[in-house]
């Protein structure tokens, strides 16, 4: 059983292999590492995925880890989407491969590559805000799309009550004929986006912006 696994610790030589030490001597069996964030106090943020054999309960990874001096667990959640993490390149390069198809890529690839349950890109269509493309599980509009549509930089945004403890997060951008639209993305139940992490939503979006022809 595959889980995702986001953990602070030490941004110091060992630490990475101290955890994994630690990991491994709770039966997981780590498929891969990815660094998330530096922080300018000497603290890193890592995603792990790694599997569980039948029978072991991911709170003894919880308990493994913090047993470890300077680490503590985020979050850590069953992850459904396959048993890699998919790199920023590897997401550039799909929505790239199609111009004319690369904000509707950008929405496909967001969720595997920033570990969120759907992504949206939307649009002000006749007056209103519109779905130009949807991920799956993406929900209906709702009332505050209007105030999304007037962000000016990848940002976070407000919680909506239908849509119970997802966290959200938004980018805008325009195409290359002007118009402006903005990819909004969802996380339930956290962890709670890293502003490293919205910078990157940007990043992407203006990449995808610009290359969509």
């Amino acid at each position: 059983m595959a889980f995702l696994l986001r953990v602070e610790l030490p941004d110091v030589p060992g630490s990475l292999g101290m955890l994994a030490t630690a990991l491994g001597g709770a039966r997981a069996d780590i498929e891969a590492i990815e660094i998330v964030e530096h922080r300018s106090d000497g603290v890193a943020v890592d995603d792990v995925l790694l599997e569980l054999p039948a029978g072991v309960m991911p709170d003894a990874l919880i308990t493994a880890c913090h047993q470890l001096d300077g680490v503590r667990v985020h979050w850590i959640s069953r992850y459904n989407a396959g048993a890699n993490l998919s790199m920023d390149l590897e997401a550039v390069e799909t929505f790239t491969a199609e111009p004319e198809r690369a904000i509707e890529h950008l929405v496909a690839v967001v969720p595997p590559t920033f570990r969120v349950d759907w992504a949206l890109a939307l649009r002000r269509e006749d007056g209103a805000p519109t779905t130009m493309f949807a991920s799956g599980a993406a929900p209906e509009l709702v009332p505050e799309a209007e105030s999304w549509l007037a962000i000016r930089s990848a940002r976070t945004l407000d919680g909506v009550d239908a849509w119970d403890s997802t966290l959200l997060a938004a980018s805008p951008a325009k195409d290359r004929s002007g118009r402006t639209f903005v990819v909004v993305v969802g996380r339930r139940g956290g962890p709670e986006f890293l502003a490293s992490e919205v910078a990157r939503l940007g990043h992407m979006t203006s990449l995808a912006a610009s290359v969509q022809s």
